[in-house]
């Protein structure tokens, strides 16, 4: 009986080797889609924003191992899905990260590999809350983990390059958004706890910072999320001043707009932040379950989505990511997915 026992582990073995090396190791996202999907006009009533896709997880595609070793190499189907995404990113030859809390870990997913991995540790220590995300043009991955007070770095395979934990000689406090300037080659670091922006270069040196405890102009109370427009210029979250700062590259204050309050252009709970090539600014609201957008002057343009389940509603959403092909990922955090949109463009802009 413990021949046959072991010549049988013998034989999956071979066939963990074999499917490892071949055609079990391709996977592709998992998606749903509508036949009829929300639209969204602006004033016009031409399209703006429509409905893509919705991401529920990864799935492993073209492989003819059976069950049990699929089981015994990669886990039960759940392990792949989408738990509390609360941050995306996609990179410049359209590899998507996704920063799941529910998991402590984020995905990777190279479509151009058909490549799919879950990163939990970085060396010697594993995730515990990573929440913000953001790639440079080296397909280097920042991870911020708010909960390590530590923001990983991950080389474009996947693997673990270093740790940052100081800017300077300031120790992160609670590190969570993340954005990459391709123009300025830097990446900016958003501390809520230091109520204060951080600025590297791609080697982990420390630049530059700004920021202070306020309510006046350039000054941040508990800033969660930020983005760079292709110009440079940033787009903050002032989560509890309930507004959007917008700063140069340098960190000197530009503009503000909005206000508390339950109306359309008011925020509730501001959260994720993006802006397009047309400087239109998307803005989610985790109360309001929708996205707002606004002009580069703050004025309100449009609501996208509402509470709910289906496509194009949301439930306690978070962050928001736009790619260089006007695709919106929008992480619909206790619906547990990822929804992509589709920004139409005016054939004038």
């Amino acid at each position: 009986m413990n021949r046959r026992r072991t010549y049988i582990l013998f034989i999956l073995l071979c066939m963990m080797s074999l499917g490892l090396a071949g055609c079990a190791s391709k996977w592709a996202l998992q998606t749903e889609s509508s036949k009829a999907p929300p639209q969204w006009p602006d004033h016009t009533g031409e399209t703006r924003i429509k409905h893509l896709m919705t991401i529920a997880g990864f799935e492993q595609v073209g492989t003819s191992l059976p069950n049990i070793v699929q089981y015994i190499v990669f886990g039960r189907a759940g392990d792949n899905l989408i738990n509390r995404p609360v941050a995306a990113a996609v990179g410049k030859d359209e590899r998507l990260a996704i920063a799941d809390t529910g998991c402590r870990c984020v995905h990777l997913y190279i479509p151009a590999e058909h490549k799919y991995l879950k990163l939990y540790t970085t060396g010697s220590d594993e995730m515990r809350s990573p929440v913000g995300l953001t790639f440079d043009d080296e397909l280097r991955l920042y991870v911020s983990d708010s909960g390590r007070s530590a923001i990983d770095v991950f080389d474009g395979r996947g693997a673990f390059v270093f740790s940052l934990k100081k800017a300077g000689d300031a120790p992160l406090k609670r590190p969570t958004g993340l954005t990459y300037s391709s123009k300025k080659k830097i990446v900016y670091a958003v501390d809520s706890l230091a109520h204060t922006i951080y600025a590297f270069n791609t080697k982990g040196d420390f630049l530059f910072s700004f920021g202070e405890r306020g309510n006046k102009n350039g000054q941040l109370n508990f800033p969660t999320h930020i983005d760079s427009s292709p110009s440079g210029q940033l787009y903050i979250t002032d989560t509890m001043n309930f507004r959007i700062q917008s700063f140069d590259s340098s960190g000197r204050f530009l503009s503000s707009f909005g206000r508390h309050g339950d109306g359309s252009g008011d925020f509730a709970m501001p959260k994720g932040v993006a802006v397009d090539n047309a400087g239109v600014i998307y803005v989610v609201d985790g109360l309001f379950d929708n996205i707002q957008l606004f002009n580069g002057k703050g004025d309100f343009l449009l609501t996208v989505g509402g509470r709910g389940n289906g496509h194009g509603e949301f439930w306690l959403p978070s962050g928001i990511f736009l790619d260089d092909h006007d695709k919106l990922y929008v992480c619909d955090t206790y619906n547990k997915r990822l929804q992509v949109f589709q920004i139409m463009r005016d054939r004038h802009e």
